[in-house]
């Protein structure tokens, strides 16, 4: 079964509009691993318009799945992940004002860097991810950064996929399988949603993880978060 991390990073941005603590980030990512998911995804910024720093240490005290915490790995980012060890770095190469994820590493270009990174990240024992867009030389320079696991970005899977082409899937199958002869696992995630998840995981083999919060969280407004996390689980199973 493909396991289902769940980025609370929107209910996060919702509690921070009114300036208090409601909805309680700890308190709903608890029900939220209650309800079924096999694992919490954060994405704190340097702006901490959502996902704030502390949240990072408050989770660790509390997520009994599997922590995985996301970002661009700037000097700030990697303090943040040594201290709180999480089960799973996923790097991302942001830019500081990004709205939302837009791209995977250029893993060829940028293999000195991500190498160092990952390295220490491994040192401690914190198993690491890196965002790549489905292109082979991109999984193959990955494998050379040392990483465990690679995260397909699916943002265009799902763009296409509104649009009726389903053949556009076909670039991840391949990626899936070649990170798969490489021994990386595979990961996936960006605007996966209940529309498009059974039709990606049946056509992409081997993923070992899809982190989903946009589509999720809004999903929930109309048929409550915990419909939501079962019919994910079923559509993964």
């Amino acid at each position: 079964m493909t396991k289902l991390s769940v980025n609370v990073n929107k209910i996060a941005t919702l509690r921070n509009a009114r300036g208090g603590d409601v909805p309680n980030l700890v308190a709903m990512s608890k029900d939220i691993e209650k309800f079924g998911a096999q694992g919490i995804t954060i994405h704190p910024r340097p702006d901490e318009r959502h996902i704030r720093y502390q949240d990072a240490y408050d989770l660790k005290k509390v997520v009994t799945t599997e922590l995985n915490i996301e970002g661009n790995p700037i000097k700030k980012f990697i303090d943040l992940v040594l201290e709180v060890k999480p089960e799973q770095v996923t790097l991302v190469p942001d830019a500081v004002d990004a709205i939302t994820s837009n791209a995977g590493w250029d893993t060829v270009a940028n293999k000195a860097f991500l190498q160092e990174v990952i390295t220490e990240f491994k040192r401690n024992n914190i198993r690491t991810s890196i965002f790549v867009d489905p292109v082979l030389k991109m999984v193959e320079g990955a494998k050379e950064t040392g990483t465990d696991r690679i995260e397909l970005y699916t943002e265009e899977f799902a763009t296409e996929y509104d649009k009726g082409n389903t053949a556009a899937v076909k670039s991840y199958t391949y990626a899936s399988v070649l990170a798969n002869e490489l021994n990386l696992g595979v990961n996936a995630g960006h605007d996966l949603s209940l529309k498009n998840i059974k039709f990606f995981k049946d056509e992409v083999p081997n993923v070992l993880e899809v982190s989903i919060g946009h589509a999720l969280i809004a999903e929930s407004l109309y048929m409550g978060i915990e419909t939501v996390i079962t019919s994910y689980l079923q559509k993964l199973s």
